[in-house]
């Protein structure tokens, strides 16, 4: 589902500023893979999964979603292939809209626009379904702004929107690390609902070595640009915290020492 050949990333190449965040890394996701990706403060995590959604050019490499070449495709046009959660839950959805208006532009996404655009009688019914299904009340909330809902409350509704359509790749960029140790687990657990029942091939980055292992099949960790560690199947499943640390020193000669690592696990 997800194929990357030899992506390179420099940033202000040839000034003293020179930052080299991806050399010639290598990753095949295969359908139905939900991989954590963890690693320390400049890995290069976040420039990949900006890399696949469009937004940093590489400049080396290739990059193919089911089988389709984007590396060179503009960002809303390789839109269509993919959902995406960010960090701050501030971002994914229209706060000045309904909860029923936001889910109905997520239903539409990638659908031509005509100019009888609204709501079809019976999709009021399917959003109160779907959002029950989060078990947080917001079903009776249809009419509610998405501005006035908490942090947790915004995070699901835009994991809904995302995933509505049934993505080719659902990119998760460290989505709870804003959020309570409470939410956090909640919308965790909602996520690993959404992908397991609708079979989602997930990226899904975190600074919280616990949840890489707890979530997903298979887990890779980045350094200095490049996958240091990739372990799935039974290996992923006995993998503890100081087996992590320990893989990692071992394949990188030296101690890691990211304090929001560290203290998150």
């Amino acid at each position: 589902m997800l194929k990357i050949t030899g992506l390179q990333k420099t940033f202000n190449p040839g000034t003293i500023n020179a930052k080299t965040a991806l050399r010639g890394l290598d990753l095949t996701l295969n359908d139905g893979d939900f991989v954590t990706v963890i690693g320390g403060n400049g890995a290069g995590k976040s420039t990949l999964l900006n890399a696949i959604a469009g937004v940093w050019k590489p400049d080396y490499g290739k990059i193919e979603i089911d089988g389709v070449d984007v590396t060179k495709m503009p960002e809303h046009k390789r839109a269509r292939f993919l959902g995406r959660v960010f960090q701050d839950p501030m971002k994914g959805t229209a706060p000045d809209m309904e909860i029923a208006e936001n889910l109905c532009i997520a239903a539409r996404r990638g659908v031509g626009r005509r100019l009888r655009w609204g709501f079809r009688p019976n999709e009021r019914q399917q959003y109160r379904e779907l959002l029950s299904t989060l078990e947080l009340g917001l079903e009776s909330r249809l009419s509610a702004k998405v501005g006035l809902l908490s942090g947790g409350q915004r995070q699901a509704i835009t994991l809904l929107m995302a995933t509505l359509r049934r993505p080719k790749l659902l990119l998760l960029d460290e989505h709870t690390a804003a959020l309570d140790p409470k939410t956090a687990a909640k919308v965790l657990e909602i996520t690993d609902k959404l992908v397991s029942e609708n079979n989602l091939t997930t990226l899904m980055i975190t600074h919280n070595m616990h949840d890489a292992i707890a979530y997903g099949n298979r887990l890779i960790m980045m350094h200095e640009g490049k996958i240091l560690i990739d372990v799935s199947g039974e290996e992923k499943k006995n993998l503890t915290i100081p087996d992590l640390l320990g893989l990692f020193e071992k394949a990188s000669g030296s101690e890691f020492a990211n304090d929001k690592v560290i203290l998150s696990k």
